[in-house]
């Protein structure tokens, strides 16, 4: 086995379809991955993950037997728990996939592209757990027809507006549906409030300075790291945001 690469197990009964997932990963070059074992149902993925540990698991969800979701369920929690990508021709299942805290939800015929930039996101989730021993945390967004999970160490801020939130990140926007208040609630160590419509990663908060804004006239605004967007930060929550870039 190649020394620095990922460990993949490909879970599919189709042996054609496991060859095909066998010639894109041995394209794949950052990160590097090698299949490291191959099952045609769950007993047989069950019994390979006992004797070897992986970091990923290629799944397939329409199985003979025990299915994908359930072989998914059954590896929560475990000791050295591999990150499940599903890699299905049946879209239907993503949400449920998701709901298992799936890294990813492939669509057959597999692109080397998409491949390519599922095998990054279980990059990051290896690095992270070896790293300090937990999980990545993450959002799940619904985004025009597809599910994605988004770390939310990427995310610089939530903004309300109108029925959804606004998720930034230096890349790009998503629209969340979701609660502001639950949001802040949930994470409040890594985002602060600045104003009744937006929260902002304590960690990207890179300026506090004087702004007019055409709504609320002159104030205040914070300017975060990687965009150059800046946001209002209103009267109630100023001391806030004077100590958080304090500390």
């Amino acid at each position: 086995m190649t020394t620095g690469s990922l460990q993949v197990l490909v879970v599919d009964d189709e042996s054609l379809a496991r060859a095909r997932l066998r010639t894109l990963l041995s394209d794949c070059a950052s990160p590097p991955a090698v299949v490291a074992g191959e099952a045609a149902n769950a007993m047989e993925a069950m019994e390979a993950l006992r004797r070897h540990p992986y970091d990923a698991v290629l799944l397939d969800v329409r199985m003979p037997g025990a299915d994908g979701l359930a072989l998914a369920q059954a590896l929560r929690g475990m000791a050295n728990e591999p990150a499940v990508v599903f890699v299905t021709a049946h879209a239907e299942h993503a949400v449920a996939a998701f709901d298992l805290e799936a890294v990813d939800y492939l669509t057959k015929p597999v692109r080397l592209e998409r491949l390519q930039v599922a095998l990054q996101k279980v990059g990051r989730l290896v690095a992270a757990r070896r790293g300090n021993g937990e999980a990545v945390e993450t959002l799940v967004i619904q985004d025009r027809g597809r599910t994605e999970r988004v770390p939310l160490s990427e995310v610089l801020y939530f903004k309300a507006e109108l029925k959804y939130i606004t998720v930034r990140t230096s890349a790009r926007s998503y629209i969340l549906d979701a609660s502001l208040s639950e949001l802040e609630e949930r994470h409040a160590a890594q985002f602060l409030r600045i104003h009744r419509n937006a929260l902002v990663a304590r960690r990207a908060v890179r300026a506090l300075e004087k702004h007019d804004d055409p709504e609320e006239g002159d104030g205040w605004a914070v300017r975060l790291n990687g965009i150059e967007e800046l946001l209002a930060v209103s009267r109630r929550q100023l001391s806030a945001v004077r100590e958080a870039l304090t500390r």
